[in-house]
């Protein structure tokens, strides 16, 4: 390997993930480790969820929030590539 690729990218991502702990896609153990995810090879820090083999992101709408006080997320659609940083 050469001194730019960094050993953490040979461990495997979860292919659905979500950073709210109520959710049945929420794993504590990847969140150990500082993770990062590219939307359509842009780096995106606002993402709640994703989906590696259906294609999505899932993003706050602003400052909206439902009536628990939690975001209101908008799905975007892309080619999703995540990684440990």
């Amino acid at each position: 390997m050469s001194d730019t690729t960094p050993n953490t990218t040979t461990e495997a991502m979860p292919d659905r993930l979500s950073v709210d702990p109520a959710s049945p896609f929420h794993i504590a153990a990847v969140f150990e480790r500082d993770i990062g995810i590219r939307l359509n090879g842009k780096e995106r820090f606002d993402v709640e969820e994703y989906c590696i083999s259906e294609g999505w992101v899932k993003v706050p709408a602003g400052r909206t929030v439902d009536r628990k006080g939690r975001p209101l997320l908008i799905k975007i659609k892309g080619t999703v590539e995540a990684f440990y940083r």
